[in-house]
């Protein structure tokens, strides 16, 4: 491991191999210095604290008042995030140190500034709910009032038609008629009416419930109204009509008041009378403007308290998270006996050690502490969290690794390797160097203004890309590489290096995708020749170098993938997995899929016309059959014999011997002795059998057979489905290849192929699209989700267990920018 070297450097170098070095420490505090040696080591950032306290209720541990205290502070500053992002007022950025205010200060402004908006908004919601009531009550009185004038012209004119035909009538019915008029006046009915609002989606319903209410004894007339109102009650907009009802009797009164109760009707006074009318439309007017004027002012008022606010928000808001975070750790301590010191433990990397007592020091100086903290390091056979230093280009690949499972403590870290055999089989399927340039200014952009984008609330999408920058960019290269080797440029070939190896046979080239073409110079230096692309053999020679190399390419990553299981297994030193697991899965790999390569590799030397199928499906049906123009070197016969009988005989190696060598240790380590001193526990060993802490734990044989039973098999199946799993590389090459052939060929070519300047517009842009939406973004996402599955499935199960935890240490990094 890194160790902490000489001079003032606080961290030692980046070792990403194996995690960091922890140790179990345990801190014992004053009580008087104990809130700001909590706060120093959250600053610090790398002290993991345990809870001594888990058996308590959170009601129950000592803390609990000041945890409730600052709760209600951070309510409060909720409220005044919400009420500032309501009337769009931004907070402004720190300029002042959360050291330089005090809490119970902050916790007085905060109660001072909450009752002065609440009471402030109490009466802008008293004056809004007024406007708006009278808002509504002003169109009720121009509605109903156009009804009544209409109501009223047309009685008047409906009275004089009558008058006039009276005239005349025959004056001998006018006897009649002064009977008639001598009717009893106490027998007439006197209609009431009432006015109001009511929502437009409930107006049909409203109108034919009162009528079924009445038993249609009402007359109703509604307007609509055509701009959506405010409602005094809700505070939202609504569309509504107004209505007039007309009705006999107290009894239909209060069944139409209770149904317009019901449907969220607002009621309103209204006079017959249109003087009276007129004169209440003016007074509503006058009391309008007056609220308007008020409600202004209030809102004024209002904002000048919220940019109040505003100026201290984010101090107020990251003094009151640290506080309860601090209160939050003070309460995993154990209270000292004596009540006058609180006792914490907790994980630090071993190289924080001098780090994390100057804090303690630099806290009980401060806090004028007569009594320092004292630090020590406890020995404990407990698993200690995994921790990994990253920085802004590390970060992501790991990110990558830890999503599959956090690495065990100290076990080999793929992330290490993953950084460049992510992004080259990422780019072994995406190989297309015109392509990878698109991708590469992408990333630039995102890598160039990073300072700036770091600081924004980007989308989730964009967010995703720009923390993975680096891998992208680190795709993007090998993606230009790969192109560089295919050479293909938007499935364009171009002869960068030097002038094609072939040329035609003739000078009209008549016969260059049917008979085929000659050497006529050197080899291309670099690369596929530019002349295969649209030749007749084209396909046939691409899958036949694609599958191939895929196959060389996944033996290779899986083989790395047995060595570091090795040098996991030298670590612990766990003599039983070298030489029952990782000596038997060498074998029985390399046997089969190792030979496999070594034959791929002879045949292009030779340039033999082998059957590579027919030589490794006969090596197990027929092993005994001569091989014939298969034969690709001397004894090729007896050195499959022998690979075979290593295969076979490597699968009982892996599933017998290692269950009865664990039994055996385990009872030579219980015999005679309740613990095994510390230093001679083989870790691995110790881990396999229970990983309990007190060394006496059951042995149950039938578990662990039963275990490296399955593993063996899971191997041996796995080392068939792997290899072929590698040949996701040919087919997403292939695929990433002709895709980007048809889109030129069917979309560019075609379309310059008109003699029309528009087509030539459209084809361009559909190329463009197209390439963008397919190649650049689906393509891309397609390869990366395949590339991540080659390494967790078929890399990293070889040796990485993944069963840690990671090192999650008390900070105050992220505290400004979470909600709770």
């Amino acid at each position: 491991m890194a160790e902490s070297g000489g001079g003032g450097g606080c961290c030692p170098p980046m070792d990403l191999m194996r995690s960091e070095t922890m140790q179990l420490v345990q801190l014992i505090v004053p009580m008087e210095s104990a809130h700001l040696t909590v706060s120093y080591l959250g600053d610090l950032g790398l002290v993991q604290f345990k809870d001594l306290n888990s058996e308590k209720s959170p009601f129950q541990r000592t803390y609990a008042a000041q945890i409730k205290r600052c709760g209600e502070m951070a309510r409060k500053i909720r409220f005044f995030k919400d009420q500032m992002s309501k009337a769009g007022v931004p907070a402004k950025e720190m300029l002042v140190k959360e050291n330089d205010i005090d809490l119970d200060d902050v916790e007085v402004k905060l109660g001072e500034l909450e009752a002065e908006l609440v009471e402030i908004n109490a009466n802008n919601d008293k004056l809004q709910r007024s406007y708006n009531e009278l808002m509504e009550y002003k169109l009720v009185l121009q509605k109903a009032g156009e009804f009544f004038s209409s109501a009223h012209r047309s009685a008047t004119d409906q009275q004089s038609e009558i008058e006039s035909q009276q005239a005349g009538e025959d004056l001998l019915e006018s006897p009649l008629l002064q009977e008639e008029k001598s009717i009893d006046s106490t027998k007439q009915v006197k209609l009431g009416f009432l006015t109001g609002l009511v929502p437009r989606e409930k107006s049909m319903v409203f109108e034919r419930i009162l009528f079924r209410a009445t038993r249609g004894n009402i007359f109703i007339r509604q307007t609509v109204i055509e701009e959506p109102v405010i409602d005094p009650n809700t505070g939202e907009k609504a569309e509504k009509n107004v209505f007039v009802v007309f009705y006999s009797g107290e009894r239909a009164k209060s069944k139409i008041l209770k149904i317009c109760e019901a449907f969220g009707a607002n009621r309103y006074p209204f006079s017959e009378d249109l003087g009276r009318q007129a004169q209440m439309i003016t007074e509503v007017s006058g009391r309008l403007s007056e609220l308007k004027t008020t409600i202004d002012a209030g809102l004024g008022q209002r904002n000048i308290l919220l940019q109040t606010i505003g100026d201290k928000f984010e101090l107020w808001n990251l003094k009151v998270r640290k506080e309860k975070a601090i209160y939050h750790t003070l309460n995993m301590l154990s209270l000292d006996v004596t009540k006058k010191c609180l006792v914490a433990e907790g994980w630090s990397p071993v190289f924080a050690s001098k780090e994390i007592q100057d804090a303690l020091q630099r806290a009980a100086v401060d806090s004028n502490s007569q009594v320092g903290s004292i630090f020590q390091v406890l020995r404990t056979k407990e698993s200690p969290p995994t921790y990994f230093r990253t920085n802004k280009f590390t970060s992501a690949i790991q990110e990558i690794v830890d999503a599959y499972g956090v690495a065990k403590y100290q076990e080999a870290n793929p992330g290490v390797f993953t950084i460049v055999t992510f992004p080259f089989l990422f780019a072994v399927m995406f190989g297309d160097w015109g392509h990878g340039i698109c991708i590469l200014l992408a990333t630039m952009y995102l890598i160039l203004r990073e300072k700036k984008l770091s600081s924004q609330k980007l989308g989730d999408i964009m967010e995703m890309a720009f923390g993975g920058r680096y891998v992208i960019l680190m795709m993007s290269l090998f993606s230009i590489y790969t192109g560089l080797i295919y050479n293909e440029f938007f499935s364009i070939p171009y002869p960068l290096f030097a002038p094609s190896a072939y040329d035609c046979r003739d000078t009209s080239c008549s016969e260059a995708t049917t008979i085929g073409l000659i050497k006529v110079r050197d080899t291309y230096p670099f690369g596929l020749d530019p002349v295969w692309h649209g030749s007749r053999s084209e396909l046939p020679f691409l899958n036949s170098l694609k599958m191939k190399m895929s196959i060389l390419l996944g033996v290779s990553q899986m083989n790395l993938g047995i060595i570091m299981s090795y040098f996991n297994a030298r670590f612990f030193k766990s003599s039983v997995n070298i030489w029952f697991q990782f000596i038997p899965q060498m074998i029985f790999l390399n046997s089969l899929f190792g030979y496999l390569s070594v034959l791929i590799i002879i045949k292009w030397c030779t340039g033999s016309q082998a059957d590579l199928y027919h030589v490794m499906i006969y090596m197990f049906l027929s092993p005994m059959d001569e091989l014939g123009e298969n034969q690709l070197f001397p004894h090729q016969k007896t050195v499959q014999l022998l690979l075979l009988f290593l295969a076979l005989v490597s699968v009982p190696c892996m599933l017998l011997p290692k269950p009865f060598i664990l039994k055996k240790q385990h009872e030579a380590r219980h015999q005679g002795q309740l613990y095994a001193p510390l230093d001679e526990t083989d870790e691995s060993l110790h881990v396999e059998t229970s990983g309990g802490s007190h060394g006496h734990e059951e042995f149950e044989f039938s578990e662990i057979f039963v275990h490296q039973l399955i593993h063996t098999i899971e191997f041996v199946l796995g080392a068939v489905s792997n290899t072929a799993s590698y040949l996701r590389l040919w087919a997403l090459s292939l695929a990433h290849s002709e895709l980007s052939s048809v889109f030129y060929e069917k979309v560019l070519l075609l379309a310059f192929g008109y003699n029309n300047v528009l087509i030539w517009i459209v084809g361009i842009i559909v190329f463009i699209f197209a390439t963008v939406g397919v190649l650049l973004v689906m393509e891309t996402l397609s390869a990366f989700l395949h590339a991540l599955r080659l390494h967790w499935v078929e890399f990293q199960n070889k040796f990485y267990e993944g069963d840690g935890y990671k090192f999650a240490p008390f900070t105050f990094v992220f505290t400004a920018n979470e909600d709770e």
